[in-house]
């Protein structure tokens, strides 16, 4: 629907002036723009990331072994007899594969594997082929007291998943607010210009007049000239503000990748809804929609994994093996799988550190050290936050009030600008009143706009606390699938 709607907007824009909405704006850089795509990109990468985890708890297939490895050499061979070395001609082909299928236990950290083996050796010296199988083969290892890795991403991953989602969807509201400001930029400089522009032509009519007055000396030489300067003056204003409007324009299309915009015009968001937000509701957005919680967790998870970890790795370990099969050698290929043969095999394996100076027992002090400091942390961490979102309500609040008295104020202005004109084409005012009317009308257009932009990047800010588009009450979710499919 979004890329519909940009390509829409670029085609009309190429055929005619273009009015631009802070809405359409956004739609367009949250599709189009550099920084969407790399937020899109980062997003995949934690996807497959995720996807990659998933797979590892599933059985995996894997086929290997060697083929064609012939061995022509000379190889030492001791007679058992006597003890005495020789060498002996050794002249083989050797084939061998193997298929498994292997499966992580994520709740004990083991592994097992079921196998099948076939090895063929030709000894071309003797003309005699050797075939040892191995049709079915379970095998089964288990670490006691290790660290399990597995168990742990089985917490962190679906938590990371999650976060890197969120992430995605507040990255888009950071183009918003990017989008805010750049248009706004436009706007101000819009205003100016389109301000002096009516302004010149206004100087040059009362110009014109005053020079009329003159002839017909209801006015003095100094009104003339002084009204010349005004013209002067309004005409480097024009020149002047025509440039900010370019170069302002020019940083919001490159941000939007829009090339033909010479043609367009933006349109003011007006429309400031008298919205006031509940402070309980923007923190139980906030908890429930950010990514805020799910970090500090994470953050906890990672810290408490490091303490497992550092305890796992202290004092005795011990590994239990055991496989249980069939197998068989004969000289040919049926007879290898004949009359098979039991093959068990059961074991420990040890390790234990008799002494290695603390290094083992300071690991854990330090986890543990560290594990606390993560908790003290995220609870200021948290303190803040709030204190934050507190601070955004209240200032949020506030600015529908100041958006109505910012544009009663400018409804003043530019009716008192128009008295003032009148009086002085009357001749009752000198033209320092009509320029004091006019900075005043001039600095109202300029404080309404100012108050519009603090309230809709306030707006866009809030949105991004909390994923959730306070006009519509609704959360603000992106479409996982569509990032996807895009290439």
């Amino acid at each position: 629907m979004i890329f519909a709607t940009l390509v829409a907007w670029v085609l009309t824009l190429t055929v005619h002036a273009q009015q631009v909405t802070l809405t359409n704006a956004i739609q367009i850089a949250q599709e189009n723009s550099l920084d969407a795509k790399s937020a899109r990109f980062s997003f995949l990468a934690s996807y497959w990331t995720y996807r990659s985890f998933k797979a590892e708890l599933l059985p995996s297939v894997n086929l290997g072994g060697g083929l064609m490895n012939y061995n022509r050499s000379l190889v030492e061979a001791r007679n058992y007899d006597d003890g005495r070395l020789s060498y002996v001609s050794n002249n083989t082909l050797s084939n061998s594969l193997t298929l498994s299928v292997d499966q992580q236990i994520a709740a004990t950290g083991g592994r097992v594997s079921l196998m099948s083996y076939l090895h063929r050796l030709d000894q071309f010296t003797y003309d005699e082929t050797t075939y040892n199988s191995q049709p079915l083969r379970i095998s089964y290892t288990q670490p006691l007291r290790a660290f399990n890795s597995l168990k742990w991403q089985k917490k962190t991953a679906p938590l990371e998943y999650e976060i890197a989602q969120k992430r995605y969807a507040t990255a888009l509201q950071e183009i918003a607010i990017r989008v805010t400001s750049l248009f706004f930029n436009v706007l101000f400089a819009q205003s100016n210009y389109l301000q002096s522009k009516a302004t010149l032509a206004d100087r040059e009519t009362l110009y014109a007049m005053a020079q009329q007055r003159l002839e017909l000396g209801t006015t003095t030489k100094s009104e003339v000239l002084q009204m010349e300067l005004s013209v002067l003056n309004a005409r480097v204003a024009e020149g002047s503000n025509r440039i900010t409007l370019d170069d302002a324009k020019y940083n919001l299309f490159s941000y939007l990748r829009v090339t033909d915009y010479e043609a367009s015009e933006l349109v003011p968001p007006y429309n400031v809804p008298d919205l006031i937000v509940g402070m309980d509701d923007v923190l139980q957005k906030a908890i429930a929609n950010s990514s805020h919680t799910e970090e500090q967790r994470l953050q906890m998870l990672k810290a408490e994994q490091t303490l497992a970890q550092a305890k796992a790795n202290k004092g005795l370990q011990v590994t239990l093996s055991g496989e249980l099969g069939f197998m068989q050698t004969a000289g040919t290929f049926a007879g290898a799988y004949r009359e098979l043969l039991d093959n068990e095999i059961v074991g420990l394996t040890l390790r234990l550190p008799i002494f290695d100076w603390g290094v083992s027992r300071g690991r854990v002090r330090m986890a543990q050290a560290q594990l606390e400091v993560v908790r003290t942390q995220q609870e200021q961490t948290h303190q803040d936050y709030v204190q934050e979102l507190r601070k955004k309500v209240m200032q949020f609040n506030a600015q529908p009030t100041q958006c109505r008295n910012a544009q009663r104020a400018q409804e003043i202005a530019e009716e008192r600008y128009d008295i003032m004109r009148r009086r002085y084409e009357a001749g009752t005012v000198s033209v320092t009143d009509l320029n004091t009317a006019l900075q005043e009308m001039t600095s109202a257009k300029t404080q309404y706009i100012s108050q519009l932009n603090t309230f809709w990047t306030d707006y866009y800010g809030l949105q991004k606390s909390t994923l959730y588009d306070w006009t519509t009450n609704t959360d603000i979710r992106v479409d996982i699938e569509k990032a996807i499919r895009e290439k």
